[in-house]
């Protein structure tokens, strides 16, 4: 039988559908202070780089003990209206064991500004962490996030195109990514999004042709609620048949909000297949 949504909002709200929701934001501020405490006392911190004007305008870059391979980023989630870079600084530790620097930046958040602000200001990050840096770059986002690091490979970026060649030479990993935004239309939280009908096609990556030479991964939690393991089956479908090389993974016994803790994991299957290790 044919099948409809009808509580778009309950499609879209992960915590409602994770038991003990409410613990994972304080374990995940206490384990990326304590992380930053270490690699700031290794003096291999660099933190609040500044990237832009505003408060917000900041990133954290972590450095390798031995010659760097690369740079990775990761652009946080929480629908593009909570936390800030700083909560997820651990998740840094799969990449940087690797021998890559690490950048995790802030972003101003909706509704203050709009999502196309939003995405701005992540290519502006990006392009300071890379002139910190050399090498291949390699995007990372979780849910908001993954939406970003694939709008950022899209053929039409605000990316400078200096540093888009180096994000082609690397791999992108959304995890749990939300890449059609036009469901949201239809959900509570496009009051502070403020999304439209063309703004929502805009700023979709599934809806936008991908750049030549980009290489996506998309990555999602079996437990997931059913729109985000369809959202990351639909890019990886569609980018596909626009030339680019995509894969799509399903982690079993994951939910949204563990399937990001191997990115703390240097020998896990996501950090070994996103960034190539053999």
């Amino acid at each position: 039988m044919p099948i409809a949504i009808e509580d778009w909002d309950d499609a879209y709200a992960n915590g409602a559908h994770i038991a003990g929701a409410d613990a994972f934001p304080p374990r995940w501020a206490d384990a990326a202070a304590q992380f930053r405490d270490q690699v700031s006392a290794a003096g291999r911190a660099r933190l609040a780089v500044s990237y832009g004007e505003g408060d917000r305008h900041v990133f954290d870059l972590f450095q390798p003990e031995d010659e760097s391979r690369g740079l990775a980023v990761f652009i946080h989630g929480g629908y593009w209206r909570a936390f800030d870079g700083q909560s997820w600084s651990h998740l840094a530790a799969g990449a940087l064991d690797a021998g890559y620097h690490v950048a995790i930046p802030s972003y101003d958040l909706c509704p203050t500004v709009g999502m196309g602000d939003i995405l701005n200001q992540m290519a502006r990050a990006v392009a300071r962490a890379a002139a910190l840096t050399q090498g291949p770059i390699f995007l990372s986002g979780h849910s908001a996030g993954g939406h970003l690091v694939t709008r950022l490979v899209c053929s039409e970026t605000p990316l400078p195109r200096h540093v888009a060649e180096r994000v082609r030479a690397g791999r992108v990993l959304s995890i749990s990514g939300v890449h059609d935004l036009r469901p949201l239309l239809r959900t509570q939280m496009n009051l502070d999004l403020r999304l439209d009908h063309e703004t929502a096609k805009a700023l979709s990556p599934a809806l936008r042709m991908p750049a030549v030479g980009t290489e996506v991964l998309c990555w999602v939690g079996a437990q997931e609620r059913p729109e985000f393991l369809r959202q990351s089956e639909l890019l990886a479908s569609i980018w596909r048949g626009c030339g680019a090389a995509t894969a799509s993974h399903i982690e079993p016994g994951r939910h949204h909000f563990d399937v990001i803790d191997d990115l703390a994991e240097v020998d896990s299957a996501m950090v070994r297949t996103w960034l190539g290790l053999s």
